[in-house]
């Protein structure tokens, strides 16, 4: 028996000196995003697949070589005054042809495309990896804020079953009415209705974690306080807004989609031109008559430049030129587009900063206030001046206040990395200075 308690002992103190879970931070759930997330995954293989343009548009500038042969049965009859000669033999050879071209414009063309299409393919790539910070970013906020929520309804479940409690006792001794008691009653199931809502809203946000990184930690990093967010700089929203118009990484890429219809269009031009090879021809060939004989090997051989002039075609070249250049004219109105709509992301984002900040200054005020409000509230019930629901309404304050700072931190620093997306900056280091401010 005193082996047993001792070992209970023993364990209860290995308990309570083991050190807590340690939180999940926004930096480790990035880096498992990175390597679980389908969608960066395949951003990945499109990346390298894009890089294979290069290589294919230099091989239209580049020799090419073929290797054809041929076996024939031959069955010839030769009438000549009266007399025919019937002849069959078999013949076969090999011809093997070098082709180097030396002006095919369109080639030339479609190798400048390749090189757009290669910057194409990265920029892609970049946009895809600034779309997975910004979806983690949210998707981790939007599991803090599910739970700021939850913790904001027990809370006042906590607070709201003393009031209940107190109210019983008082209703008990005839100090208040049964008003206070179903007052207390109502805003308690209204709790619990609340509560069971906030562990739905945390599972579903967890389950969204976790088909981004394939798990959803038990414990996450929080937001400290005492750390400040720091506000945007420069301080002025047209410099931010300039910079999306340049530096937006949707914005490169309909700049290189225009590059590449411009190209189209000389492209489709080039039908009209002619094309001028280096051909060279090496071949062997034998043939073996009806009896078996063989006959004398040839060998051939021929070396020059070969031109082609395409002459009239139905119109098909000039009506690819007018296409390219229509879809020309589209992929510029796309730029254009593509400039304003980042110049609108970035002052809508750079307000969402600047006023975030002001509104966690304003509840953190809020906050204090509401505290103080509490207090006296309780105090006033406590001596008859104030009611039930005065202090129901305090505390219900508090805990609201308390949920909607959580929410101003997220969605303020949410904001800055939409901010920092918007101009085209965003990268793994925003990841690293946001999750410096957790503990």
């Amino acid at each position: 028996m005193k082996k047993s308690l001792s070992f209970l002992l023993l364990s209860a103190v290995c308990l309570a000196a083991a050190p807590p879970a340690r939180a999940t931070d926004l930096l480790q759930v990035y880096h498992l995003a990175e390597q679980y997330d389908a969608e960066f995954s395949a951003a990945r293989s499109s990346l390298e697949a894009g890089r294979e343009q290069a290589p294919q548009g230099l091989a239209g500038l580049l020799p090419g070589i073929g290797l054809s042969g041929e076996t024939l049965l031959h069955d010839n009859e030769i009438r000549a005054r009266g007399i025919s000669d019937e002849r069959r033999y078999n013949s076969n050879g090999y011809t093997l042809t070098l082709t180097q071209p030396l002006f095919r414009w369109q080639n030339l063309v479609a190798y400048d495309q390749s090189k757009i299409a290669v910057a194409l393919a990265e920029a892609r790539f970049v946009e895809a990896g600034q779309n997975l910070i910004l979806r983690v970013s949210a998707a981790y906020f939007d599991v803090l804020n599910a739970l700021a929520t939850l913790e904001a309804a027990r809370a006042q479940k906590t607070a709201i079953a003393q009031q209940l409690e107190q109210a019983k006792q008082n209703f008990e001794v005839g100090t208040s009415t049964v008003v206070d008691a179903v007052e207390a009653q109502s805003r308690y199931d209204l709790a619990q209705a609340q509560e069971i809502a906030g562990e739905n809203e945390l599972e579903i946000r967890r389950e969204a974690l976790r088909v981004l990184i394939g798990e959803a930690p038990e414990i996450l990093a929080r937001l400290d306080p005492d750390k400040p967010i720091l506000p945007p700089q420069p301080a002025q929203m047209p410099p931010w807004a300039e910079a999306a118009r340049q530096n937006n990484v949707s914005v490169l890429i309909a700049a290189h989609n225009a590059r590449i219809a411009d190209k189209e269009i000389s492209r489709a031009k080039a039908g009209h031109y002619p094309t001028v090879d280096l051909v060279a021809r090496s071949g062997r060939s034998r043939a073996l008559d009806g009896s078996g004989t063989t006959r004398p090997e040839t060998d051939s051989g021929s070396i020059g430049l070969q031109l082609n002039l395409p002459l009239f075609e139905g119109g098909y070249t000039a009506s690819k030129a007018r296409e390219a250049a229509a879809n020309h004219q589209a992929a510029l109105f796309l730029l254009e587009a593509a400039r304003r709509n980042a110049a609108l992301l970035a002052r809508q984002n750079f307000l969402g900063v600047v006023n975030g900040l002001a509104q966690i200054k304003a509840l953190e005020a809020a906050l204090a206030s509401s505290l103080t409000s509490l207090e006296h509230n309780k105090t006033g019930y406590e001596v008859g001046v104030r009611i039930n629901i005065d202090v129901l309404n305090a505390e219900q304050q508090v805990f609201t206040t308390r949920r909607d700072l959580a929410r101003a931190y997220h969605d303020t620093l949410l904001a800055r990395l939409r901010l920092k997306a918007a101009v085209g900056t965003l990268a793994k280091a925003d990841i690293a200075e946001i999750n410096a401010l957790l503990k």
